[in-house]
């Protein structure tokens, strides 16, 4: 599937390594250090225009969550059109220095289901939550 990036500036696409991977790697455009504990909002310098009925959100790599660095999941919806930031936490109690050109995470896409909230459908459910069903 093709999928159409919004040029804010970026130097280096998205892309995927082998044709098989969910997601592609994203290329940092600039160099950031991240105090333990601290989070930061990363501009990717790109935008997505994405089909109806699909979604996309980062996923951080193994490399940088094992060393305790978070990548938010945040939706991203198929309406925006605008430049993409990712956000990232630095969960550990060291202090880490990426330079522009590292890659933190994956972003993949995903189909999404769009839905309408009803008030009632007249059917009988208990709502005795934990095991209320029985056994």
């Amino acid at each position: 599937m093709k999928v159409k990036i919004i040029d804010f500036g970026y130097t280096k696409l998205p892309e995927r390594k082998h044709h098989n991977d969910t997601g592609c790697d994203v290329y940092l455009e600039y160099d950031v250090r991240l105090k333990p504990k601290q989070t930061v909002c990363i501009p990717c310098k790109f935008g997505l225009e994405l089909p109806d009925g699909l979604n996309a959100h980062f996923q951080a790599r193994t490399s940088i969550a094992k060393k305790g660095i978070y990548v938010h999941q945040c939706a991203i919806d198929a309406g925006y059109r605008g430049e993409i930031h990712m956000i990232v936490t630095n969960l550990s109690d060291e202090e880490y220095y990426f330079e522009k050109g590292d890659r933190l995470a994956y972003l993949e896409i995903y189909p999404c289901v769009y839905i309408d909230f009803a008030k009632n459908f007249d059917n009988e459910r208990g709502t005795g939550a934990f095991g209320s069903t029985g056994r």
